[in-house]
């Protein structure tokens, strides 16, 4: 067996971004010949400096020792090389083993294949050897094998760390998105901590690991020590003497590091079930009564008194919203964290860690320095402030050239409601006060207050802006694949510089979101609550005499489809005196018009909950009588197929059919595809349907076609051109809709 007491070449990897920050750890840690290369350091060291990086490394993510390189240009060539390993004499077939497979090339198209390979190999090489073979475990295996295929080569090394080193063991509660730890421990080195710092805040502290790594770095505590799980474990190199003598040693320093007094360290959240798990994940990080926590919204956070002339650092990690759209759901946020600093911490330093560049820009300060970090495969940014006296620039005006400072102590400038457009958002501003001019005169003539403003005018602006009253809706439409993230984000921080230079819309009443392709019912799905508006959420429009609850925070669409309008017009100008029939109703806006229309009776059919209880509020305020006037919760499929034979002919004189797309919602019985269903859902509408009465059939699939067979079967009259109003006509094809009607020898 190879003496593994001599040197070794080893691969330390890390997060991309932290390369450089690695190499000089492993230098701090005593390590040479150091080579740094992407995603990662590789050195010369021996066994101890091996088990040295495990326990004490901050900013590692796995430790990796080599055990073979060779040329494949084949799945048999890769299958030969690593049944030649004997691996016998590594580790017992004792033990379970899982296989990272990383790269592809010549005969291995995916990484799973080549995993499944490499496994093969191992195996069939325990066989022949022992006559046993190791179980594979890919959760929690005893032994790691690492494959990377890069430049027709393999090289195979044994995972000497196992889990992630990023995998402390105090994190035993979370929040949502946590920060890694070895991430957290980057920014705090990048702030400068511990340095001369007399305090350590994050004032949004989640489950606390900013809190919690910087408490380890303060006291000496190796990030490791609680680990009890390494990939060494089990390997037959492994001299547990040497592994022991380096973990006393590093329960000797945290011992005499928490002996002293520790910087004032705190953490704040308003959120109660985080700091319930940040108070687990600091009593298992055996750091209870150094770290303190304390609930509280951002807008109450003050700077300690600390002895002498000490200055502290803010650090956090502020939520940046896992969709574009959030962003404008989070920027108040980032405005108040602005003014908070620049009141409260006169002297100090700060950092923020964001993902999202525009929110940055909201913080309405000027950072000395920049950080561009990964947060996953997320590109993010570690903005660094020193925080003076009075009003510093905010990052938008140093990027166009405009700082200049106000000597205003205090004020935060709010992003996209003053200051210099961009020639971007300026061509789109007067794109926006141009479709203003156009529409206004007709919005008067017909009382619309709902109407669309803006749809993807310009190629580059790729947003429907939606008007309700004084509120504002954004919808970006999905931007392609090859548009880089952070340029979309630009672009959609432009349309909010836009909206607000034209529209002048108050805060609690811009929405954005993102538009998908939606499958299933997921157009009725509640967002999460990230996603969410701090402002205002469910208010009144009117239409057409009718009033409605629209809600344009907590889900993808409002409530009210603008499109519709000329539908619902019609459907109220045909349903005096008749009986109508609302099928997949929504919110069953169609019938409350219908209903003040003069309608005799109806009944709205759709099988959502939330939605009925929606409609149910439409109701209420136009005060209808639900006795006439009824709601019923049913799959309309089902509910159609049922009526079938049950005598139900000619129960209603107009029956509004507008189902979604698709569906295949775990309440209904069956999968709804409208292309291919929409001839057997007329049909039975039609058997419903009196004998001079007019089934209204609409949907908005783009590439729809009617079956043949119904013209011939029915009188059919397409009304689409007559449905769009002048505010869609940008895209004449966002629905479609026929009136159909028995021939008269059928109602004979």
């Amino acid at each position: 067996m190879k003496d593994h007491n001599a040197l070794s070449y080893w691969f330390a990897s890390c997060p991309k971004g932290l390369e450089g920050l690695l190499l000089k750890e492993l230098e701090l840690l005593g390590l040479s010949q150091l080579r740094e290369t992407v995603a990662g350091v590789e050195f010369k060291g021996d066994l101890e400096s091996a088990y040295r990086v495990c326990l004490w490394s901050r900013l590692a993510n796995r430790l990796l020792l080599p055990i073979s390189s060779f040329s494949v240009a084949s799945a048999d060539e890769l299958y030969a090389g690593v049944a030649a390993t004997n691996w016998a004499e590594l580790f017992s077939d004792q033990f379970s083993i899982a296989i990272d497979f990383i790269g592809t090339g010549e005969g291995i198209n995916n990484t799973q294949f080549g995993a499944q390979r490499v496994k093969d190999a191992i195996v069939d090489h325990f066989r022949e050897t022992t006559g046993n073979r190791p179980d594979v475990d890919l959760r929690q295996p005893d032994i790691r094998i690492n494959a990377r295929f890069a430049r027709e080569k393999v090289t195979l090394s044994l995972d000497f760390s196992g889990e992630s080193l990023h995998k402390r063991g105090y994190r035993i509660a979370q929040t949502t998105a946590p920060l890694k730890e070895n991430l957290a421990a980057a920014l705090l080195i990048r702030a400068g901590w511990p340095g001369d710092y007399g305090a350590l805040i994050d004032p949004m502290c989640g489950s606390g690991t900013l809190l919690i790594e910087g408490a380890m770095m303060a006291a000496d505590i190796a990030p490791n020590l609680q680990r009890q799980k390494f990939g060494f474990n089990h390997w037959r190199g492994h001299q547990p003497e040497i592994w022991q003598s380096l973990r006393e040693e590093a329960e000797a320093r945290r011992e005499r590091g928490l002996e002293n007094p520790l910087p004032f360290i705190i953490g704040y959240d308003q959120e109660g079930r985080a700091l319930t798990a940040a108070q687990r994940n600091v009593e298992q990080a055996g750091l209870s009564g150094h770290i303190e926590l304390k609930r509280q919204p951002l807008n109450a956070l003050q700077r300690p008194v600390l002895g002498g002339s000490a200055t502290g650092l803010v650090l956090t990690n502020p939520p940046y919203g896992a969709r574009l759209g959030d962003q404008e759901t989070l920027k108040g946020l980032y405005q108040e964290l602005g003014g908070v600093l620049k009141r409260e911490f006169s002297g100090w330093s700060a950092g923020v860690f964001t993902g999202n560049e525009y929110l940055g820009f909201a913080l309405g300060l000027r950072s000395h320095k920049i950080y561009k970090l990964f947060n996953g495969a997320i590109p993010s940014q570690l903005l660094l402030f020193d925080l003076f006296k009075g009003e510093r620039v905010s990052q938008q005006d140093t990027a166009n050239g405009t700082a200049q400072d106000s000597g205003k102590e205090g004020t935060v400038k709010p992003w996209g409601k003053s200051g210099k457009l961009s020639d971007g958002a300026t061509m789109l501003a007067n794109r926006l006060r141009k479709n203003q001019r156009k529409f206004t005169p007709w919005l008067k003539r017909q009382g619309i207050h709902c109407y669309r403003l803006y749809d993807a005018d310009l190629p580059e602006y790729a947003v429907a802006i939606d008007c309700y009253g004084s509120a504002i809706h954004v919808q970006e439409y999905e931007p392609p694949a090859s548009i880089d993230a952070s340029a979309a984000r630009r672009r959609l921080a432009e349309v909010s510089d836009a909206v607000f230079a034209v529209l002048k819309p108050e805060q609690s009443e811009f929405f954005v979101k993102q538009r998908q392709r939606q499958r299933g019912d997921k157009q009725y799905q509640r967002l999460t609550e990230q996603n969410r508006h701090t402002g205002k959420q469910a208010f009144e429009v009117v239409e057409n005499g009718a009033r409605y609850e629209v809600n344009l925070a907590d889900y993808l669409d409002s409530g009210l489809f603008l499109d519709h309008r000329p539908v619902r017009k019609l459907l109220a100008e045909r349903c005096v005196g008749q009986r109508f029939l609302n099928l997949f109703c929504y919110t069953a806006t169609a019938t409350v018009q219908v209903a003040l229309a003069g309608a005799a009776e109806s009944l709205s059919i759709d099988m959502s909950n939330t939605y009925l209880d929606w409609a149910g509020r439409n109701f209420a305020l136009n005060k209808l009588d639900t006795e006439r006037h009824k709601l019923l919760r049913a799959d309309c499929m089902s509910w159609l197929a049922a009526t079938e034979g049950a005598g139900l002919e000619d129960s209603f004189d107009v029956i509004l059919l507008d189902p979604p797309t698709f569906s295949n919602s775990a309440k209904m019985d069956s999968v709804l595809d409208i292309q291919r269903d929409h001839q057997r859902l007329v049909e039975q509408c039609m058997g419903l349907l009196s004998d001079d009465g007019v089934l209204v059939f609409s949907n908005n699939f783009r590439r729809f076609k009617l079956a043949s067979e119904l013209a011939e079967k029915f009188a059919v009259e397409n009304i689409t051109p007559a449905t769009i109003d002048k505010d869609f006509a940008r895209r004449p094809r966002i629905h479609q809709c026929w009136l159909i009607r028995k021939r008269r020898e059928q109602s004979a």
